[in-house]
């Protein structure tokens, strides 16, 4: 710069007065050093200017707010929320589901509208197999505040789920609905705020992540236990757990150590029932956010569901919860900010116990081998009456009540008729 300026007095530029023509005092009349000093300062104007024109650029136009919807929260965290479908006035639930890559609905919910799908023309895959589905094409979906048109949805046996859950569960919404908008999901308030899709601006204190997205999220993570690895997970709000790995995960990766204590358990998925183990990971990384002894599944990923090796399982919403979430498909970035959830202590109770409402009561649909509802002297089938003084019938908060790790939980149950006094001693998983 030294030099360049030492070799000019003038500067001719295009646009700018020549010395023969200008109409402004001639840079002759100053002094040297004040002839460098004008020239720097036109110099950094122009810079400036060249500056201010390069910041210019084309964006879309600002997301804007459309409608709140609120939610529901089930065991897990899992969002549930409530819908019209065309024209019918019933009221139906849905199941939020990153991983899900469509939309879909109750094949019972789909007979009671009289709605009659294709023959199968389409194979799903889910964590307990595989199914081929008929299709039902060009429905609406009508949610507070928005109607949502142009949907293809398949059609398949949510039953289970309605008797894990305790309440009816019409149908899953997943890709087909959520890249369609911006999902703002606020757990604290139990809402949800959709937005047109466009340029928006998130709020300070979170953390901008920007998974892969085909029509899946998959997340990168670490897991740390005896060593740390990093993996590739899905992003699924729809699995009421924290982490899920597939067992060839564990074992090609040796990450987890190899006298950790694993606890049979039992979860459903598409397909029917599907047998796992429980442990506890001493350390989950999810970009800047640590979690300590955080409860992992384990399982036999016999239908590749996890894609490994190139997905280690899956994050669920245990862990997500703690978070309100912005889901920006289009723009492939999710924003989570850690919300009163964020140091809630996660569940490590074990009573080895699964229970279902069936036909309108709640009953005993599994009992792990050696685990505590074994040892209490549970079988499969034994109807719950109450759990402690709680005769309510409610599913979700008899879950609730079998959380309280090295607690003893008394219940009454009924067998061939008859009622008896049971006492779980509900084991830790730490």
């Amino acid at each position: 710069m030294g030099a360049i300026i030492g070799t000019v007095h003038y500067i001719e530029l295009e646009g700018f007065c020549k010395p023969s023509n200008c109409c402004c005092m001639p840079l002759p009349f100053l002094s040297r050093k004040k002839t460098a000093h004008a020239v720097i300062t036109l110099f950094i104007f122009l810079l400036q200017g060249q500056l201010a024109f390069a910041q210019e650029e084309f964006i879309e136009p600002p997301s804007r707010f459309i409608t709140r919807v609120p939610i529901t929260l089930f065991t897990g965290g899992v969002i549930v929320m409530h819908a019209r479908l065309d024209n019918n006035p019933d009221t139906l639930s849905f199941i939020l589901d990153t991983g899900s890559s469509g939309i879909s609905l109750d094949s019972t919910t789909a007979s009671f509208l009289n709605l009659t799908p294709t023959e199968p023309q389409k194979t799903i895959r889910g964590i307990a197999g595989l199914k081929r589905v008929g299709m039902l094409h060009d429905r609406t979906l009508r949610l507070p505040g928005l109607s949502v048109d142009s949907l293809d949805f398949h059609v398949n046996d949510y039953q289970t789920l309605t008797s894990v859950y305790g309440e009816r569960i019409d149908g899953i919404i997943g890709f087909s609905l959520l890249s369609r908008y911006i999902f703002k999901i606020n757990y604290d308030s139990a809402y949800i705020d959709i937005c047109t899709r466009g340029s928006i601006k998130y709020p300070k204190g979170g953390y901008l992540f920007r998974p892969f997205i085909n029509t899946l999220p998959i997340q990168a993570a670490t897991v740390k236990d005896s060593r740390t690895v990093q993996s590739r997970f899905l992003y699924d709000i729809g699995a009421g757990l924290c982490v899920l790995f597939s067992k060839d995960f564990i074992e090609d990766s040796a990450f987890l150590k190899k006298k950790r204590k694993t606890f049979a358990k039992q979860a459903e998925g598409l397909g029917g029932k599907i047998d796992m183990h429980i442990t506890v990971l001493k350390e989950f990384r999810l970009g800047p956010y640590k979690f300590k002894k955080v409860p992992v599944n384990i399982f036999e990923d016999e239908f590749n569901v996890t894609s490994y090796p190139s997905m280690g399982g899956l994050i669920g919403n245990d862990l997500l919860r703690r978070f309100n979430c912005i889901i920006n498909y289009a723009k492939r970035e999710f924003h989570l900010k850690p919300n009163t959830h964020f140091n809630e202590s996660f569940d490590y109770a074990y009573s080895g116990l699964e229970m279902y409402m069936v036909d309108g009561h709640i009953e005993i649909a599994e009992v792990a081998k050696d685990s505590p509802a074994q040892k209490a002297g549970l079988k499969i089938g034994d109807a719950v009456v109450a759990i402690g003084t709680d005769f309510s019938q409610n599913l979700n908060r008899y879950k609730i009540a079998m959380q309280v790790p090295k607690q003893k939980v008394k219940m009454i149950i009924r067998r061939n008729g008859i009622l008896q006094d049971v006492t779980i001693n509900v084991k830790s998983v730490l």
